[in-house]
């Protein structure tokens, strides 16, 4: 789909596919405006939203990059404006075509390095933390205690990891489960995802607290996610008290920073890149500019030898069958059909629709349907073949594309990735959203210029350019690839720079709170 993307001549909109029988508005149109030979623009139409080009009768399917994504509710003009108004959601037959588009993936000879951390078990880290995670809600607040005492004062300068320039902070990663919950699939879950964080390379050292009483016992956490010896735990119930258990983590923390600071980057191979693929706050550019650049960057990082991991499931409604087409094997594309299944059942047990997924910035940006915005963010994958399907939180050993299991909800899905080995993170936006994640890098690509312009202090990329005539989508890609590896390397991004990520850090919730 992304080598189908053709720009129009006119300056005022884009044609995606030939077969598109609606065009995508780079600027506000006016009222009576030519935008195409002879199809004048007959109602104001908002930046990144549809135009009609071609008649579109009652019940014809509506199609952009080349693919329905809805059918007209009423005859639908040339020149008029195609939203919610005049299209909705609807049923159609897809050819899943198992592997039929699995190709050869064209390597590079000498990859391309990065600047990182070799780890003494061989793995490579793009950042350098000590971790402290809490194994349910009631030990959080001590948990954030001990990471505080660590942190730089804004307004006097005081830095206590002055004399240890190599670690790049010290994080407590909390949340509001661990107890309260039923066992099986629910304590399964945050106990993976726990799991990951705890043995993530991006950590040099984890302390682990508990109250003592939770469903989610340490002791259980440990021996399920086979921890250890890896970290370090205590309970507030045994310690003898919050303060107590403070006062030790506190000087468990001093104690490993000197072993913590004692690193070098070295020259690693970007086959050792692990990297998330995201996007929230998306609009109807998003899928033109932002999401196909990233695919271009994903292109590039996987012929590099590395792996990028696309998630979001129910962001992948409707266009799952592009991806099957692309597995590596019949029971590669098979484990996502099952996925979607899961999903189709889980939102008919909760009274919900997959179309639900559409937020109101999502609608008021241009995005119609689920089905169009699955179709634009299924871009960020690029165009190489699906090797693996993973559940949440799953460890991720294929290199290649990935796609992990997760819901749409930018923090939760990120932090599956995460926990499944991710050591960066690639997010697209297009209304602006400002997001970390540590202790993974996150980059922000921005979908438009007048976003980026108004968000620079968050926005790391403008993908804009591609709109302007500025740059294509491939050059956009590899000066986003360019940036990954800087990054990295250890050049710090917006989100970075702000300090954003522990807040974010969001364990998917099963089951029933009890």
């Amino acid at each position: 789909m992304q080598s189908d993307v053709q720009q129009a001549q006119l300056s005022s909109v884009l044609v995606l596919h030939a077969s598109d029988n609606v065009a995508i508005a780079r600027r506000a149109l006016m009222p009576g405006q030519m935008v195409d030979g002879d199809i004048v623009s007959k109602s104001a139409i908002p930046p990144g939203h549809k135009i009609s080009i071609r008649m579109i009768r009652l019940g014809e399917p509506v199609l952009r990059y080349g693919q329905i994504i809805g059918y007209a509710t009423k005859d639908i003009e040339p020149g008029l404006h195609v939203h919610l108004h005049n299209m909705a959601l609807g049923e159609f037959e897809k050819d899943y075509a198992f592997g039929a588009a699995a190709h050869q993936t064209d390597f590079v000879r000498t990859p391309a390095t990065f600047l990182g951390i070799r780890r003494a078990d061989g793995r490579a880290a793009t950042r350098n933390y000590v971790g402290v995670l809490s194994s349910v809600n009631c030990s959080s607040h001590v948990a954030n205690t001990v990471a505080e005492v660590f942190k730089r004062n804004p307004f006097t300068g005081a830095d206590p990891l002055a004399e240890f320039p190599n670690v790049d902070g010290v994080v407590a990663l909390t949340h509001k489960t661990g107890c309260g919950m039923t066992g099986g699939e629910p304590l399964n879950v945050l106990r993976r995802t726990l799991g990951g964080y705890a043995r993530h390379v991006n950590f040099s050292h984890v302390i682990v607290l508990g109250l003592g009483c939770e469903v989610n016992q340490i002791g259980g956490l440990l021996e399920d996610q086979r921890l250890a010896g890896r970290v370090r735990s205590m309970d507030i119930q045994t310690m003898g008290g919050a303060r107590k258990t403070t006062e030790a983590a506190v000087e468990f923390v001093r104690n490993v920073l000197q072993e913590s600071n004692h690193v070098a980057r070295q020259p690693i191979p970007a086959s050792e890149l692990i990297v998330g693929l995201q996007c929230g706050g998306s609009d109807g550019l998003s899928g033109v500019t932002a999401n196909p650049a990233l695919g271009a960057a994903s292109d590039i990082l996987v012929r590099h030898g590395g792996t990028v991991i696309l998630s979001e499931t129910p962001e992948t409604f409707g266009a799952e069958h592009l991806l099957t087409r692309r597995a590596l094997s019949r029971e590669v594309g098979e484990k996502l059909i099952a996925l979607m299944d899961w999903w189709d059942a889980y939102f008919k047990r909760e009274g919900a629709v997959m179309n639900d997924n559409r937020s109101p910035g999502n609608m008021a940006g241009g995005i119609s349907t689920i089905v169009e915005k699955s179709l634009g963010a299924m871009s960020k994958g690029g165009t190489t073949n699906l090797v693996d399907v993973v559940k949440y939180g799953e460890n991720v050993k294929r290199p290649g594309l990935v796609f992990m299991d997760t819901p749409g909800y930018d923090p939760v899905s990120a932090t599956g990735q995460v926990a499944g080995g991710a050591n960066l993170i690639c997010f697209t936006t297009g209304r602006g959203s400002v997001f970390g994640c540590k202790p993974t890098p996150s980059i922000k690509l921005a979908s438009n210029t007048p976003m980026y312009e108004r968000m620079k202090d968050d926005m790391d990329v403008n993908c804009g350019e591609i709109l302007s005539g500025g740059e294509t989508v491939e050059e956009c890609g590899k000066r986003i690839f360019d940036l990954i590896l800087r990054v990295a390397s250890g050049e710090r991004t917006k989100s970075e720079q702000f300090d954003f990520g522990a807040d974010e850090f969001a364990p998917w919730v099963l089951g029933a709170t009890v």
